[in-house]
């Protein structure tokens, strides 16, 4: 990973995403693509997903949860991307 392109993306997920394996599936693109975070449930329905890595790989999660082909329903997906904080290990689901 460059140091220039490493992002973290921060991306809170609205829709049906809650109870349909959609934290699974996040988990499974993201280290598919080599991307290190968290997908975690929200208490008003949405997910919260973090991931930090490359950012053309945090550029192909971001489509993938766009994608219509994620478990549930995704209505809208709104992203932020920031410095990597470098403190996240794995990709975990909470």
């Amino acid at each position: 990973m460059a140091g220039d392109d490493t992002v973290r993306l921060t991306a809170h997920v609205h829709g049906m995403v809650q109870g349909v394996g959609f934290r699974w599936w996040t988990r499974s693109r993201a280290l598919e693509l080599g991307l290190v975070g968290s997908a975690t449930n929200l208490a008003d329905g949405r997910v919260l997903v973090v991931a930090e890595g490359p950012r053309d790989a945090a550029d192909a999660l971001l489509t993938a949860l766009r994608s219509g082909e994620t478990p549930g329903s995704v209505d809208v997906v709104v992203e932020r991307y920031d410095p990597p904080r470098n403190d996240l290990q794995g990709f975990v689901e909470k």
